[in-house]
């Protein structure tokens, strides 16, 4: 394998763990509101609960765009 796909690997690795830090750390930070962000949808009746955290996802997903496309302009 070509020594370029590795480093890719392990920068998209690292750009996966930041996220995932910044999310567990979002719960000890009470201005992060990861998953209680407006739009984040949130039913509960009964016995039944549903959870879907789109305005977080869409949000998660924009950081990560751009962090990408930054990564491959640095690239180039």
């Amino acid at each position: 394998m070509s020594d370029q796909f590795g480093k890719t690997l392990v920068g998209i690795g690292l750009t996966v763990t930041l996220i995932g830090l910044v999310v567990i750390m979002s719960a000890k930070l009470p201005w992060l509101r990861l998953g209680r962000l407006p739009g984040d949808i949130n039913i509960q009746r009964g016995g039944f609960s549903m959870f879907f955290p789109i305005t977080t996802m869409l949000l998660l997903s924009a950081v990560f765009s751009l962090v990408m496309f930054i990564v491959g302009r640095i690239r180039r």
